[in-house]
């Protein structure tokens, strides 16, 4: 079939497997094309492994690591001729590409907040890999349901205490409009904290730990961001900043349940990227797109690849706040960035906005996550979706 990016709000509901596949493996080039990394895990576990920062942490660990790895995410395949979502072509785009070079590649589709698939991964783990030294807890999800109770809980993205209004961008009018959105309940603070915060981070571990695979010096670490303050109202100050509270106050926890063997757990602050997630968080859009014109013009944009080779390349170690957090946002939060923001974004409007930020390479970054806009793609012919 012939398939055409179709958007609806910030998600697109289609997606281009041979787009996916193209841009795994401009990825996969980039890794290559870098030094290779000495001294750098060898048997990782990437938990949300399909898109974004995941994806990309599962390409540098296969390809400029030379690791094995195991990635588990929740993907829809293909199903009564419509596509599958993106993150299912990619995951397999990986597998094939790592295969090819003497990898092991193992993939698991279903849900991870599941106690069935953390034995199904640990299962596989002993089978596959022995014991792995580096855990990647990359997961970002609209609901989970609690293995032990059963309740199924919901995260929001709503301030505290008082509401909030703003601007955001229409993706498909480029329209810059005002929102207000009200202050969450505290049912959803909970809720927003059960989802995203790290308790099943450290229910990972403590199976994990519990069924022998974690390797002496193991490392384990989880993807957060601070942001701006134009972002703090609706992000570190709303209910996402609360559930990623959580998730420091467990990396703490974990930490002291990794000693026994040597290891460590941490937090990286990555820096703003265009992601599926992202897309839905109100202010983020536009941000970006002012984000990315200044640190183009700087010579210092980055993505999510970019990124994620600093990181395994600095071997966990880099650039550090007083919290002990990695800090892979430090050329985000440039003071020389972020004075551009602030004198910028209250004069963005839909009349100046693709004078005044990068909307248009946003918007080809985001239809870039389904597989559009890949270069070499002829998007008029037929492709196989299964």
């Amino acid at each position: 079939m012939i398939i055409t990016p179709k958007v609806r709000g910030f998600i697109c509901v289609t997606a281009h497997p041979e787009g996916c596949k193209k841009n795994v493996l401009d990825q996969i080039i980039y890794s290559r094309s870098r030094e290779a990394i000495s001294d750098s895990p060898k048997k990782v576990l990437i938990i949300g492994s399909s898109t974004g920062y995941g994806l990309a942490s599962r390409v540098v660990a296969s390809f400029a690591c030379k690791a094995d790895t195991v990635g588990v995410y929740f993907e829809r395949p293909a199903l009564d001729g419509k596509p599958a979502t993106p993150g299912f072509y990619n995951a397999r785009a990986l597998d094939h590409f790592a295969r090819e070079e003497g990898r092991i590649s193992e993939s698991i589709n279903g849900d991870a907040f599941s106690d069935e698939i953390k034995e199904k991964t640990i299962e596989l783990i002993g089978e596959r890999l022995g014991k792995i030294d580096c855990i990647i807890y990359s997961l970002a999800a609209p609901r989970r349901r609690d293995p032990v109770s059963g309740e199924i809980y919901k995260s929001v993205l709503k301030p505290i205490g008082n509401g909030f209004k703003g601007k955001t961008v229409n993706m498909v009018t480029a329209e810059v409009l005002d929102i207000a959105i009200d202050p969450a309940t505290e049912e959803e603070i909970e809720g927003t904290c059960k989802v995203m915060g790290g308790e099943d981070w450290e229910r990972w571990v403590d199976q994990l730990l519990a069924a022998n695979v974690l390797a002496p010096g193991v490392r384990t670490y989880a993807y957060s961001y601070i942001g701006p303050e134009v972002t703090w109202p609706i992000y570190a100050q709303g209910t996402i900043g609360r559930a990623k509270d959580h998730l420091e106050r467990s990396a703490k926890q974990i930490q002291s349940k990794l000693q026994q063997l040597g290891g460590t757990a941490g937090i990286s602050i990555n820096k703003a990227v265009v992601t599926q997630a992202s897309s839905a968080i109100p202010v983020v859009p536009l941000y970006n797109s002012l984000l990315f014109k200044i640190m183009k013009n700087k010579h210092i944009h980055e993505g999510c690849i970019e990124q994620m080779y600093r990181l395994f390349s600095s071997h966990f170690d880099g650039n550090r706040d007083a919290q002990g957090r990695i800090r892979l946002d430090d050329l985000e939060m440039r003071e020389d960035v972020q004075r551009e923001v602030k004198e910028t974004w209250d004069k963005i409007s839909t009349e100046n906005l693709r004078e005044l930020t990068d909307f248009d390479g946003y918007r080809r970054d985001f239809l870039n996550l389904f597989g559009f806009n890949a270069s070499g793609i002829d998007y008029s012919k037929d492709v196989e979706i299964d």
